[in-house]
């Protein structure tokens, strides 16, 4: 038992590893991807978390809960990347994952995730514990539920242990820190939401054809170069898209001149 706890986390306590990881220009890139990844793929979680403090009667208990939240959610993923660095080595996980992934895609595409997400903040059940705990639990339990998808992806991405521990925490720290930030940005920039679910659909096609039926590997590194150009891809539509909307606005107001101008 105590060996395989070894296999599981023993990476996290390898100076080596880290050292390598953080003097490495290629692992920043990498982590950088997942930090992104997590953050767009988080918005709707980071609704979802400041829905459960607003329950709570004064500021301090709300920012309070959250703190505890933070470091359960780090706890969650100290626990869940390990076991997963094990798992997604089996085929049939990153079959399972792939086809996960692709379903994240179709219900973010027909906005079913939407709904879920509502129905979760909706949901109401009997307390028994005191309601400061309560709230507590709740974020834990969203984090939970909501950090699954983003460890699958990012290990999708890096089967490094700490490069995908290293983006998790940070994009939790992100998610909680500039969460209004990044949603406004996202209001701003819609495009990004949409690049970010079909960033996901190439995690899942990287995942499958690594299966070894087929073992084509993607490097991390190419990949976080085409996160990169799907962020440059995405701002260039963005920009084309509000020049047209601009021209089209334009148009409009010469062809219908306001009653005061005639």
């Amino acid at each position: 038992m105590l060996h395989f706890l070894g296999q599981l986390y023993g990476p996290f306590f390898d100076l080596h590893n880290w050292e390598t990881v953080i003097s490495s220009g290629n692992d920043w890139l990498i982590i950088f991807s997942l930090v992104l990844i997590e953050c767009l793929l988080s918005v709707d979680n980071a609704v979802v978390l400041a829905a459960q403090t607003q329950s709570l009667p004064t500021r301090k208990e709300q920012e309070k809960s959250l703190f505890y939240g933070i470091w359960g959610a780090y706890l969650f993923r100290f626990i869940i990347i390990g076991l997963g660095t094990y798992l997604i080595n089996f085929w049939e996980i990153k079959v399972v994952g792939a086809l996960y992934l692709v379903f994240l895609v179709f219900q973010y595409f027909t906005k079913t995730r939407v709904k879920h997400t509502r129905k979760l903040v909706k949901d109401k059940k009997k307390r028994w514990l005191p309601l400061f705990w309560s709230v507590v639990l709740q974020i834990e339990m969203m984090d939970i539920i909501f950090s699954v998808d983003s460890v699958l992806a990012s290990l999708a991405i890096s089967s490094n242990p700490v490069i995908v521990l290293i983006g998790g925490l940070i994009g939790i720290l992100a998610m909680r820190g500039v969460a209004e930030v990044i949603m406004n940005l996202m209001r701003r920039i819609p495009e990004l939401e949409p690049m970010a679910y079909i960033l996901i659909g190439i995690i899942a096609v990287k995942l499958f054809i690594s299966i070894p039926a087929i073992d084509i590997e993607i490097p991390a590194t190419l990949f976080g170069f085409v996160v990169l150009g799907a962020i440059v891809i995405t701002l260039i539509i963005h920009v084309i898209r509000k020049r047209r909307h601009a021209r089209a606005t334009a148009a409009k107001t010469v062809k219908h001149p306001s009653k005061s101008e005639s």
